[in-house]
């Protein structure tokens, strides 16, 4: 049976961590630049177009924002 390569499983969860980070400090930047009168009714818009894996990284983002 093989063995399991932790290494490789903790560097793929830290890449996570830190893209997951990443986002949420550009989200953070977005909100920040956006004029006070303005609520992200076009962030959706944008994010689809931002990336290219757009279907998985929409899901996500949509529920991380709803538990925030």
């Amino acid at each position: 049976m093989a063995k399991t390569n932790f290494s490789y499983e903790k560097r793929q969860r830290e890449l996570e961590k830190k893209r997951k980070a990443e986002e949420k400090a550009r989200r953070k930047q977005e909100a920040k630049d956006r004029p006070a009168g303005e609520q992200g009714g076009d962030g959706e818009a944008e994010q689809d177009t931002d990336s290219a894996d757009s279907a998985d990284s929409a899901d996500e983002d949509t529920a991380a924002e709803r538990q925030e």
